[in-house]
């Protein structure tokens, strides 16, 4: 219940403040975005305040070092809030986190009457996250109904008021490893900010990447990050996949620094520079801080633990059973490698296209690249799932029928 009355607070703050903090916590930087809602709904998000700054103390998505990784935490929010002229005091957070886990449950209820009501709705989804909550030491990130069933017949959009006597649902649960997102949020809150929702890092790229239909017809988002790369699957307008691998562009600049014997940084700044995918006789030589190198070795060295990832990627996507999606959209700063494309495509098959954030306007020139399309997510998120999604942290302590009416009515009352 504390839970719950956490959530209502929010509304509340946000109805009374019209304020919206996102923070994206990545391995290589922290980036934080604090916008304006308007005053209706109808009104477009108006970002007042970004920052960018150096991550310390986390690796894939896991604190490493709680210290470091507040300090970092701080200089963001700080550098934004200097910005907006406004300090917030809670943020919406990404979790990136390896061990990710995707799953479909299902679940039925009998009707109580002749229609479908609020009170029918939330028993089945209840039911649905009892059915998910099966392993204590893993906590539930999102429960998104995908589709309801009435007394068999599939692909009800909206049940409400329907007549019939059994309700089911099929639900996409995703969740993470209770402990590490138990010392995310311990972090974040060391900085003095509360944690209001945390949403998967593959969920918020694939919301600020994909454009028209292809969310409807089939398509999936890879973001290549630093340390890690996800993947988010949408059909028939639903995310219905989502994972995470602990491979990205840092072991790039990994494989450059061991194989030219040269420092990480310095390994950073030639893969920026000179990094490509593609072999080039045209400029052979590259002048490095430490001398020259072969600009054919170097795109030999890319190009062999790109096609490792692709190759990864290319399996979990058999795995999850959508293989046959239409279109592939990559994003995030490793996919900006010259020749990238080339290569996923001999690698992938599928029709392929670089994304970049595109649902939003007014957002700053820095904040339109792909290395923030999970900054972006974050907010999209809010203003096209928000309350939608069904995961409130107390759902074991089920809410009365009543309850769960009035807090249905009172979302919408709010957020109409």
């Amino acid at each position: 219940m504390r839970n719950i009355l956490s959530l209502l607070r929010f509304c509340s703050y946000l109805r009374r403040t019209r304020l919206l903090s996102v923070l994206d916590i990545g391995s290589s930087k922290i980036s934080c975005m604090i916008a304006d809602l308007g005053n209706s709904s109808d009104e477009e998000l108006k970002v007042l305040g970004f920052s960018v700054k150096e991550s310390h103390g986390i690796q894939s998505g896991v604190i490493v070092d709680i210290s470091a990784a507040e300090q970092a935490i701080r200089f963001a929010v700080h550098a934004a809030e200097s910005k907006a002229g406004f300090l917030i005091d809670s943020v919406i957070i990404n979790c990136t986190c390896c061990g990710m886990k995707s799953e479909h449950v299902r679940a039925e209820v009998p009707i109580d009457g002749d229609s479908v009501r609020i009170r029918d709705i939330r028993r089945v989804l209840s039911l649905g996250l009892e059915a998910a909550a099966h392993d204590p030491d893993r906590v539930i990130i999102h429960s998104l109904p995908l589709v309801f069933t009435l007394d068999g017949e599939q692909d009800v959009v909206d049940p409400k008021d329907m007549i019939g006597k059994t309700l089911g649902v099929e639900m996409h649960v995703v969740t993470a490893t209770a402990s590490l997102l138990r010392n995310l949020e311990h972090c974040v809150n060391r900085a003095h900010l509360n944690v209001e929702r945390m949403v998967a890092t593959p969920f918020a790229s694939g919301l600020a990447s994909l454009v028209g239909d292809e969310a409807r017809l089939g398509a999936a988002c890879i973001d290549f990050g630093s340390a890690t790369t996800t993947i988010s699957i949408f059909t028939n307008g639903n995310f219905v996949f989502a994972e995470s691998l602990s491979v990205g562009g840092h072991n790039i600049t990994l494989d450059i620094a061991r194989g030219f014997s040269i420092s990480v940084e310095e390994a950073e700044r030639v893969k920026v520079v000179y990094g490509s995918v593609l072999f080039s006789d045209l400029e052979d030589k590259a002048t490095f801080h430490s001398g020259e190198y072969s600009c054919t070795l170097l795109s030999r060295i890319i190009r062999a633990r790109m096609e490792e990832i692709l190759e990864m990627v290319r399996d979990r996507l058999v795995i999850s059973g959508f293989e046959s999606i239409s279109k592939l959209i990559f994003t995030g700063g490793a996919s900006q490698l010259t020749g990238f494309l080339d290569v996923a495509l001999k690698i992938l098959g599928h029709r392929i296209r670089m994304g970049c954030p595109i649902g939003m306007s007014g957002l700053p020139d820095m904040a339109k690249a792909p290395a923030f399309s999970t900054t972006v997510g974050l907010l999209i998120y809010f203003q096209s799932v928000g309350f939608n999604d069904w995961n409130f942290p107390s759902y074991q302590e089920r809410l009365s029928d009543f309850a769960s009416d009035f807090l249905y009515q009172w979302f919408c009352r709010i957020f109409k």
